[in-house]
């Protein structure tokens, strides 16, 4: 059987931006008159809130640290990718999160996930954000089903400077937790998290303009005005470079396959260079 139903992943690390990656895709696909079947990495978490609590008392993982492949349901994800793209249908469920007012109202618990249950009916692709959207390992190969990756990630640093602003202003967290939960998730993230953006068609980063040398001290996160963005094409032939330069004022080209965006202009650039995109896979499906 061949596969006929195509699948967006957008995959990164937490905090790098792949919520906001999901919502400009949401719009994209709300303009294109497409029904996408999203999905959340979240939801392939292996334990809820309060496991993962209790396995960081023993030091297993360490305190939400999802990014090991052992701590998710990388099987079922992989399953999901390969029923959707050959059969537009698939299993998967929702990780109920402190925000989702109508999950809550319907009697899930936050920290907790809804039943497995299928796909919606008759949509005309998957669009997933998470973080194992572009894994090949010696057991899973979830990249070879995915029709449009897409790598979102911050420099390492910039990274760190948002994941301890976010958990000490939003979540409550020390900046000593915070550091520790870092430091204890590394192994992983070097291992399966990094080794993703190797796979992915186009990698979006955005790299600060003011010095993150020790992102343990700095204060403020660096805005879009004080960034820029460095967007890679695997396939350089894919995309007209002379064409994007006119299309996002201050753009620069550093490298025959890298595009360099001010900040400001991420979500311009996504949308420019990410429709067609979008358009060419649907252009190309098959619905027999």
């Amino acid at each position: 059987m061949s596969k006929r139903h195509p699948i967006i992943a957008v995959t990164g690390s937490s905090g790098a931006g792949t919520t906001t990656t999901g919502q400009i895709f949401s719009r994209m696909f709300a303009s294109e008159g497409l029904r996408a079947a999203m999905v959340s990495g979240d939801s392939f978490h292996r334990y809820n809130r309060e496991q993962m609590a209790r396995l960081a008392a023993k030091g297993q993982f360490g305190e939400r640290n999802h990014f090991a492949l052992a701590a998710n349901h990388i099987d079922k994800l992989e399953a999901l990718f390969y029923d959707y793209g050959h059969t537009g249908n698939g299993r998967y469920r929702q990780y109920v999160h402190d925000e989702d007012h109508n999950l809550i109202a319907a009697g899930h618990k936050a920290g907790t996930f809804t039943p497995w249950g299928p796909l919606p009916a008759d949509t005309d692709l998957m669009f997933y954000e998470g973080l194992h959207g572009g894994v090949v390992s010696d057991t899973y190969n979830i990249a070879q089903y995915v029709d449009l990756l897409i790598g979102v990630v911050p420099i390492v640093n910039l990274e760190w400077i948002q994941k301890i602003h976010r958990d000490t202003h939003k979540r409550g967290y020390s900046q000593e937790a915070v550091v520790q939960t870092i430091v204890n998730r590394m192994d992983d993230y070097v291992h399966d998290i990094v080794p993703q953006f190797a796979h992915t068609h186009i990698n979006f980063q955005r790299v600060p303009l003011v010095d993150t040398s020790n992102p343990f001290v700095v204060r403020d996160v660096p805005t879009e005005d004080e960034s820029m963005v460095v967007i890679r094409f695997r396939d350089p032939s894919e995309v007209k470079l002379t064409q994007l330069l006119q299309l996002i004022s201050g753009s620069t080209v550093s490298r025959h396959d890298t595009l360099v965006v001010p900040g400001p202009k991420m979500a311009l650039a996504m949308d420019i260079v990410l429709r067609p995109m979008v358009q060419r896979l649907m252009s190309r499906k098959t619905y027999a």
